[in-house]
């Protein structure tokens, strides 16, 4: 784990992700807040294009809690049975839209733990709910930008809350919002678990990690 970077360094780092990429977007294809929760769950322990290769015919059928419903449980197995865990996935997401038409007219909420306390919904897909669909700053901690923030000092911290906390604490607050889309493509492009692209990294000068591949 790195040390804690500075203000200034940060705020150099950030500049320069704005730069590179103003409006960073996340990779999970959706239509409205209900299919990105979908999404999101589903995204656990499975890559975002195998996501959205299950979610490409489903989605046009099944956009709403009640044409999940509608859909059934077997029927959405078979939509998405390529995405790893999908019959514990499939049956949350049934559990989720149930929850969303009897207790909440059908609608997403838009409170981190309303969203937490739906089944297969942890903190993780609350806050990149709340920060894609609701533009809301929630920071959305994943093995990307864990990862990152440990190996370059910007947001250190023994485990993903840590990490959300110095996220928060330490990043100037005009890059909030798109600050775990930066990081998260970073990690997920350049900055590799195996063999990171130190070489061609645009903050390569201001990173903490001691074993840069240049």
């Amino acid at each position: 784990m790195a040390k804690q970077l500075d203000y200034h360094t940060i705020r150099e780092i950030f500049t320069r992700f704005e730069a590179a990429e103003a409006e960073p977007k996340g990779e999970l294809d959706h239509v409205n807040a209900y299919t990105l929760v979908v999404a999101v769950a589903l995204s656990a322990q499975a890559t975002d294009v195998g996501v959205n290769k299950a979610t490409k015919n489903l989605f046009p059928i099944a956009d709403t809690p009640q044409k999940m419903l509608d859909l059934g449980e077997e029927r959405l197995i078979e939509h998405i049975k390529t995405i790893g865990l999908y019959r514990n996935k499939a049956k949350n997401v049934m559990k989720l839209s149930r929850i969303l038409v009897d207790d909440y007219g059908g609608e997403v909420p838009n409170s981190r733990a309303a969203l937490e306390s739906l089944p297969g919904v942890g903190r993780k897909t609350a806050n990149v709910v709340l920060n894609m669909w609701w533009q809301y700053p929630a920071q959305a901690v994943d093995t990307h930008i864990y990862r990152f923030g440990n190996r370059s000092g910007v947001c250190p911290g023994k485990d993903v809350v840590a990490v959300e906390r110095a996220i928060e604490d330490h990043i100037p607050t005009d890059f909030q919002q798109h600050a775990h889309h930066w990081m998260i493509l970073h990690g997920r492009y350049t900055c590799k678990a195996r063999k990171p692209l130190c070489g061609t990294c645009l903050i390569r000068d201001l990173c903490l990690f001691e074993d840069k591949n240049l």
